[in-house]
């Protein structure tokens, strides 16, 4: 109905209309739904002036009555109502709800409802827009649910500063949450899990969401009958992402346990992290409270605990299962209630799976894992950076089979086929395919680069911020790097590191596909970034002096093949990537040798064959024998001799 709340009559000669609404309250609350419709069709035929009212309670009642599943119907009844309402000027009159709020206000809040758990977080953002800037105005119990929902709707969407101010504005300003216990502050932020979803204006209470994020973990969630007790999840949820001190009371219940566990995960104490969420799991079986969403959530976050320490196998393990959890939870969305359209994530989950597989070096299953996540998150370009890495993967993987079977003397001559270039936009693990994804990663990272929000976090220096006017302005202020969504928000130091990935990737791809101007171009723009790591400038410069080599400019080459710059670089920065370059040594053979390879170019072939004689590194060393040989070939014997030099 209205309220969750019993009404209360507003004027004193509406007895018996206020008798009949309490009526069909009760009546709603045993699940007694037809009765209820005929109490308020009763209702409307003595002519009771609040209609809306009226229109808004039947059309909650009916949805009820078919099973919670109609949301379409339901969406375009409340459509209705608030399509000709101004919410700054509605009024209360006749039978409202009981603390004064107007049915197109419980309208617009229970459209943003649906929006949310149709994971519609900016529609919902949007809806609920008019009614958050009023929201000094509204009741104080309507009030603590348009903030309820505001504030998950935030976090939803990784908006983590501003989440923070508009917990102050409700704390400070409206006296809607008090202050949360605090203590030593963490070190680390990482993924949020929802709290229980709202639920619509006198529907039954929904249930718990798993809010998985991909190289995040996040919390176990469950449903809150209290709207205090959610409010306050909520704040200490909010701080926890924020890494701020704040103490996590033990009640016993899931909620707490499982935001205890992402403190845990933030604070980098990952075993304390799987232990509490193994709790949880044991806990809930032994009580047979053990639900799909809690399976596929706790499955989830250990995946993400193990895929923190490199225990790549495993956390594999855990998202699938979290995958068959959440499958059979949303095996057909169309016919389900909101509380499962909320749980399902399979999304994040694959987005996950994806990012264990490509550690696993098994491209093929990563590529088919990234390519539903893509769907919802298109504009993450990280998320673009991990389906070309798959390609590539993909693409050096047949090449070393088909170079193993080549030497077996057993290729088979469709397998040196070069892709079709009209295949380039069919989602295949090919390079061509690489190359689109690496374009839109690299468009949303300039654009998102050149939007990029930096704020001064007291939490970096230690020291507390400066106290704050709480108010509706203020709490917008804030700004979050969130684009990189369902993952939380990016530093500067990430967002640069990423960029230089991209620009590597491009480059190689490019060089790969021949197109020896665009490697050139994305080798001189990954040299350029600021805060380059060693590891990328070395490849850097590997990529421009190779695609000069390609361009017939082998002077030009030789500079970017210099082995003196490699004597400066940081051995640790080699030795802790997932490559082949694992030393210096390494390093420097591989320089020398492309500089051999210019040098053969320019006909400076007893300089070439002299560099060529001190690569002793296994990665070159069969590559540096031929190239000696060719040169040989090239110099013919010596002269008066009749013998090939040595």
């Amino acid at each position: 109905m209205d309220t969750a709340d019993s009404p209360t009559k507003s004027q004193s000669g509406e007895d018996e209309n206020y008798i009949l609404l309490c009526q069909a309250h009760e009546q709603f609350n045993n699940a007694e739904f037809d009765r209820c419709l005929e109490v308020l069709q009763e209702l409307e035929t003595r002519g009771e002036s609040s209609g809306p009212v009226l229109r808004h309670n039947r059309a909650v009642v009916n949805y009820h009555k078919g099973g919670c599943t109609q949301h379409s119907a339901l969406l375009k009844e409340l459509e209705e109502l608030t399509v000709d309402a101004d919410v700054p000027g509605e009024t209360s009159s006749g039978l409202t709800l009981k603390h004064g709020a107007a049915a197109a206000t419980v309208a617009r809040y229970n459209r943003a409802v649906i929006y949310y758990h149709r994971h519609m977080y900016a529609t919902a953002l949007e809806k609920l827009a008019p009614l958050v800037a009023r929201l000094e105005a509204l009741e104080k119990a309507m009030a603590a649910l348009v903030a309820t929902l505001q504030l998950q709707l935030l976090l939803a969407t990784n908006q983590l500063n501003r989440a923070e101010a508009f917990l102050d504005y409700l704390q400070y300003k409206l006296n809607l949450v008090a202050s949360a216990p605090s203590s030593s502050p963490p070190t680390e932020e990482t993924s949020p899990g929802s709290t229980s979803p709202p639920s619509t204006v006198a529907a039954s209470p929904a249930g718990a969401s798993a809010g998985t994020g991909a190289s995040g973990s996040s919390a176990v969630e469950g449903s809150s009958s209290v709207l205090g007790g959610s409010l306050q999840l909520l704040q200490l949820l909010t701080l926890v992402l924020n890494r701020k001190p704040v103490v996590i009371p033990e009640d016993g219940t899931p909620e707490y346990a499982a935001l205890k566990a992402q403190q845990y995960y933030i604070m980098k104490d990952f075993q304390m992290a799987a232990k509490q969420l193994m709790r949880i799991n044991n806990e809930c079986t032994q009580a047979g409270t053990v639900t799909r969403q809690l399976s596929t959530c706790i499955a989830n976050n250990m995946g993400v605990i193990h895929l923190r320490v490199r225990h790549y196998a495993i956390a594999a393990k855990f998202f699938q299962n979290a995958l068959n959890f959440d499958q059979k939870l949303a095996q057909n969305l169309r016919q389900s209630t909101l509380q499962t359209m909320s749980s399902a994530r399979s999304c994040e989950i694959l987005y996950n799976l994806g990012v264990a597989m490509l550690h696993l070096r098994r491209p093929k299953e990563a590529f088919q894992c990234f390519l539903v996540p893509v769907k919802q998150f298109h504009s993450n370009p990280r998320l673009w950076l991990r389906m070309a890495e798959a390609c590539i993967m993909e693409h050096e993987t047949k090449l070393v089979e088909e170079e193993r079977n080549s030497q077996a003397g057993t290729a088979a001559g469709s397998s040196s086929k070069p892709y079709d270039p009209q295949s380039a936009g069919v989602p295949e693990p090919t390079l061509e395919f690489a190359a689109l994804c690496l374009r839109s990663a690299l468009t949303l990272t300039l654009h998102y680069k050149a939007s990029f929000h930096i704020t001064a976090d007291s939490a970096e220096d230690g020291e507390a911020p400066e106290p704050k006017d709480p108010t509706q302005e203020s709490w917008r202020q804030p700004q979050d790097n969130n684009f990189c969504n369902p993952s939380k928000p990016v530093s500067l130091e990430s967002l640069e590191n990423m960029l230089a990935a991209i620009y590597a990737a491009h480059s190689f791809v490019s060089l790969r596909l021949g197109d020896h101007v665009t490697a050139l171009e994305m080798s001189d723009q990954l040299l350029a970034c600021e805060r380059l790591s060693d590891a990328h400038k070395l490849l850097g410069h590997m990529y421009a002096g190779e695609a000069l080599m390609l361009m017939d400019k082998a002077p030009e080459a030789r500079f970017h093949l210099d082995p003196a710059f490699v004597s400066t670089l940081n051995a640790f920065d080699l030795e802790t990537r997932d490559w082949q370059l694992k030393s210096l040594d390494a390093a420097q053979n591989v320089v020398r040798y492309n500089l051999a390879v210019a040098m053969a170019l320019q006909n400076d072939l007893p300089q070439a064959k002299s560099l060529l004689a001190s690569l002793t590194h296994s990665l070159v060393s069969g590559k540096a024998m031929a190239l000696r040989r060719f040169i040989d070939l090239k110099m013919g014997p010596i002269p008066g001799t009749g013998v090939a030099p040595n």
